[in-house]
């Protein structure tokens, strides 16, 4: 177990993101065979994106699962390569934790903290390191969500 202190602490898993050319083949398995329930969509130009949302479990271990399809396969980003395109964490603190990450040579994508798809204070670790930041997602990109109150409350009483 680290040692490190930490001004922020990873509560669980916020999301994962998943891209294929078409929604409709991801919904098939998500949607018709699992059992997971849409509860939203999210369409933006400049992301090249068409996502529908899903969720499964409830209360503050909900989990969304989000099936995303590029809006133009010319262009970038492209939103299904790889397929799993993202993982999303939960921080009880963002902002520590995107000026302790960077302190300590994190390497965070472009864009800094902004209003994610589903409403949340959002950020991305780069998927590779550099020079500068040695340290990244080491092919993954990684979303960092900012946990609301009834979540910070859900993990501190049963998440651990």
């Amino acid at each position: 177990m680290s040692s490190i202190q930490r001004p922020f602490k990873i509560l669980g898993i916020q999301q994962i993101a998943i891209g294929g050319p078409s929604k409709d083949r991801l919904k098939t398995l998500w949607v018709d065979m699992f059992g997971l329930s849409v509860t939203g969509n999210f369409r933006s130009e400049k992301e090249n994106v068409d996502e529908d949302i899903l969720a499964m479990g409830s209360g503050p271990f909900k989990v969304e699962v989000d099936l995303m399809q590029p809006l133009d396969v010319d262009k970038k980003p492209r939103v299904d390569e790889p397929p799993l395109n993202h993982v999303g964490l939960w921080v009880d603190n963002l902002p520590s934790a995107v000026e302790w990450l960077t302190a300590q040579g994190v390497r965070f994508a472009p864009g800094g903290i902004r209003k994610g798809a589903a409403g949340y204070d959002i950020t991305f670790l780069h998927p590779k390191a550099n020079e500068l930041f040695p340290i990244a997602g080491e092919g993954v990109l990684i979303e960092l969500v900012q946990a609301p109150p009834e979540v910070i409350d859900g993990f501190a009483q049963f998440g651990g």
